[in-house]
This record gives C-alpha cells, structure tokens and sequence, in this order.
C-alpha cells in the first residue's frame, strides 16, 4: 500500500513538473534550420530619371525573382498563461539571389542582397498544459530590412543598365500569420515544427552611371518586388 502510494506521488509529481514546463511563468529558447521560400514576382523595370530630369520609361516584359534561402533561427519565448505565449524570432540574416525572369532571364543571377526580419509572434497553444503534444496557431508582426543589396551579374549592368550601378530597397512592418506544433520530449526538452507567411513587397531602386555618346548620366530606375515568403521552422527548444 505505501509503495502504491509512493508510486501515485512520484507520478502526480512528474505530471506537475510537466506542466510548471509548458504553463504561465516560464520561459524557453529554441534553435534550428530556418527555410524562406519566396513565391516572388516583380513589376518590369521602370527608368524614373535620367540626367535630373524625370522620365516614364518602362521596360516590357522584363522583372526578377528571388531564390530560396536557408539560415539558423534562434527564438525566445515566455508563457503569459498555459495557452498564450509571446516570442521573438530572429535567424542569421539569410542571403537571397536575384535571378532575372522575363527578357532578363538570359541573364541568370542579376545580383543578391541579405534579409532581417526580426518578428515578435503571439502564439495559442491548444489542449492542456501538460500534454506532450501542443498545436498552436499564432499571429505577429515582423521588420523586414535588406542589406548589402548588389548587382553581381557585369554582362547585365554594362548592357542593361549601361554603367555601375548601386541597389538601394525599402525596409517595412508586415504581418506575420503562424501554426505549427511542438512536442515534449521530457519537462525540458522539446521539438518544434512551424510554417509562417509573410505578405511582403519592396522596392528596388537602382542608381546607375550610364556611360553615353554624351557622357556620363545618373539613371535612376526601380521594380517592386514581391516576395510573399511562406518560411518553415524545424527547432529542438528547452524550457525552463
């Protein structure tokens, strides 16, 4: 009888434990392989401005896209109450290669430019704080920024662009839509899968020294891209 009751005891204990590791009050930090996908397009290259003066020059039939890209995510996350956690995402900024698409698809890559997205989610997780296996759904807010934005491809920026050219992008808030699950595999340590979409769009704006009969011209041109990335989360994460 005491050993049964012994037995009851240590049981109910592990399921409290359990559960302190997946209610209100605690913290985790997870790791892992960030995947973005960008299911991008683009408007054709518009030429804005040459020598000063403004112009309206559209390019027909011409655009870009953007390759997938891969990086390590880190997030950190608390539980507000056993079913809603907050937490921020951030992964080393990825690298993305521009491809041209259109009439400028001959010319394969056109250039590349790295991506910050820092994102702080709102999360609710679904059955009880104890139970090993937890979907959620969640939604947030993430800063999409680019950074060491380049042309890379010189056959393109002598013949398209007709001189050096400098690459400059917007930077915005976007919403971030999220759902996935984790599973525990002790009080600590979990596994973690996740898919998240971004409706995202910027703007490339080019600055190029065009080389002409009659000398040197600042070109000034642009293209929105849009990206609209769906990103996948596969983590191990430990709480405390």
């Amino acid at each position: 009888m005491k050993l049964k009751q012994a037995m009851t005891g240590i049981a109910a204990l592990a399921c409290m434990t359990a559960a302190h590791a997946q209610s209100a009050g605690s913290f985790y930090v997870t790791t892992g392989w960030l995947h973005l996908a960008p299911q991008s397009s683009s408007d054709p290259l518009k030429e804005t401005s040459v020598g000063g003066s403004p112009v309206n020059v559209t390019l027909p039939n011409t655009g870009a896209s953007l390759d997938s890209a891969d990086t390590l995510g880190f997030t950190a996350g608390y539980f507000v109450t056993d079913h809603i956690a907050t937490e921020f995402v951030i992964g080393i900024p990825p690298k993305f290669n521009l491809d041209g698409s259109g009439a400028f698809s001959s010319y394969g890559k056109l250039g590349d430019a790295k991506q910050w997205s820092p994102t702080l989610l709102f999360k609710y997780y679904f059955r009880d704080a104890q139970a090993r296996f937890r979907p959620y759904l969640g939604v947030g807010v993430t800063h999409v920024s680019f950074t060491d934005a380049e042309i890379t491809n010189s056959v393109f920026e002598q013949q398209v662009l007709h001189g050096p050219t400098s690459v400059s992008t917007d930077s915005s808030w976007e919403p971030v839509f999220n759902g996935g699950f984790t599973f525990a595999i002790d009080q600590h340590w979990f596994a973690g899968v996740s898919l998240s979409y971004i409706p995202l769009s910027t703007t490339a704006k080019l600055n190029t020294a065009a080389v002409t009969p009659v000398g040197t011209l600042n070109v000034q041109s642009q293209t929105k891209i849009r990206l609209n990335p769906i990103v996948s989360y596969i983590s191990i994460g430990y709480r405390f």
